[in-house]
């Protein structure tokens, strides 16, 4: 680096700071409308973070190439690249979007629905390894990292389900789709529910559904009712009702016992810390899913859980929405995670799934500086909270949920997480 970019990046962290302590400035909200807000969002996310491809970008980048996705470079898991979360996040989306179409009855929606589902279904498709969900794909339209996830896998039958039960699919796309979903419904069955991975570590897997923790059960319990809802097979009803009384070996607790609490679960078992203070947004597809089985399910035992369970996630969220007051839209947005190629290293070759991880934290601080940080802690963070307590139902927070929506001003955000703010907002609607 050199000394003139070094400075650059100096101010640039020092004028983010300046910002921050502006209290003026700071709690300036930009919109005068949650619809005005939606609007900008919308528009945002459809011209510059939906790739030709269907799938939803991380943030707009260089897209990796067919050589990029063979080495692992930024890494095999695909972190940090533009095409690490297309699942992940599209499936969310689509749902979103379904709700908005059926409110809307513009075509304009309809069709970007089928886009996003399109998407989704390339991306089981073009591995060989069946059950395989990749993240997104290399400049070939094709290629993509080895390694996947049960955060990739269950978004995609989330948007997937939400999308051929919106009536927007004619019957035979909606025939294909579900043939697909069914596909991967039984590799991982037959798989124990880990998900499979692909290239290098073929034969491995990484993440899986059966694990008992509120993340895993909820994702669980939603693709097996799921796949009930679309094929009527009595098997999937079954085994979701045997899912449901199952107990971990670790406390007792069944599955939907762990449903009923919530995410402070994983919490209180330690299995994921942090939960409640920074990683709210890897539980909205499974908010939104919960929210699905409270929704469907006529046993009123069940159903109770669910819905307490959805209580608890947003009595949690809650607490954290007004975190976006403290979000600057004037400061600088100097994005230096745009430049993966050079944040991250030195590279080195990838054996292990352990290795994928220890390269994925060879950061390089002076080149990554603090935008993504910044944009994390009061953007990602507080407009998943606003997700959460919006899937709940939970109305007495929504005037916050609104509020954190209009605050932003979408045209200088970086990072695709902003679409939450949509999750949030179609939830809200009847």
């Amino acid at each position: 680096m050199t000394s003139a970019n070094h400075l650059s990046s100096i101010l640039t962290i020092f004028s983010i700071f300046i910002f921050q302590v502006n209290g003026a400035d700071l709690h300036k909200t930009h919109h005068n409308s949650v619809e005005s807000a939606i609007e900008q969002l919308h528009q945002t996310l459809v011209e510059n973070f939906i790739n030709e491809d269907g799938l939803m970008l991380d943030f707009q980048g260089e897209i990796p190439t067919p050589e990029d996705c063979r080495l692992g470079k930024p890494n095999s898991l695909g972190w940090w690249s533009p095409i690490e979360n297309g699942p992940m996040f599209t499936g969310s989306y689509l749902a979103a979007i379904c709700k908005k179409a059926k409110i809307s009855k513009d075509q304009k929606d309809r069709d970007l629905a089928s886009k996003l589902a399109k998407g989704l279904i390339k991306s089981a498709s073009v591995s060989d390894v069946p059950g395989f969900i990749v993240r997104g794909f290399a400049t070939d339209g094709k290629s993509h990292y080895p390694l996947g996830s049960q955060d990739q896998t269950h978004p995609w039958f989330y948007g997937l389900h939400a999308y051929a039960t919106s009536g927007i699919p004619n019957s035979e796309e909606r025939k294909k789709i579900i043939e697909k979903m069914v596909e991967v419904a039984n590799v991982l069955e037959a798989n124990d529910w880990k998900c499979p991975c692909d290239g290098i570590f073929k034969g491995q897997n990484r993440g899986e559904f059966k694990s008992f923790r509120n993340h895993g059960a909820v994702m669980y319990l939603f693709i097996l009712r799921a796949m009930y809802d679309l094929t009527k097979d009595s098997t999937w009803l079954n085994r979701y009702r045997k899912a449901i009384i199952e107990k971990s070996p670790r406390d007792g607790m069944t599955r939907l016992q762990i449903c009923e609490e919530g995410l402070l679960y994983d919490v209180r078992t330690k299995q994921i810390e942090p939960a409640e203070r920074a990683l709210q947004w890897i539980y909205v597809s499974s908010q939104g899913g919960l929210a699905w089985l409270a929704a469907i399910e006529d046993d009123p035992k069940v159903k109770k859980s669910y819905t307490e369970g959805l209580m608890a996630n947003a009595k949690v969220a809650i607490k954290h929405i007004s975190v976006s007051k403290q979000f600057n839209n004037q400061a600088p947005s100097v994005f230096g995670n745009a430049n993966w190629r050079e944040g991250y290293g030195p590279w080195f070759e990838q054996k292990t799934q352990q290795d994928a991880v220890r390269m994925s934290n060879k950061r390089i601080p002076e080149i990554l500086g603090k935008r993504k940080t910044y944009e994390v802690r009061y953007m990602r963070h507080p407009l998943a909270a606003a997700a959460l307590t919006a899937m709940a139902g939970y109305e007495s927070g929504f005037p916050e949920v609104k509020e954190a929506i209009m605050h932003y001003d979408y045209s200088k955000i970086n990072m695709a997480e902003m679409f939450f703010a949509e999750c949030a907002y179609y939830a809200m609607m009847k």
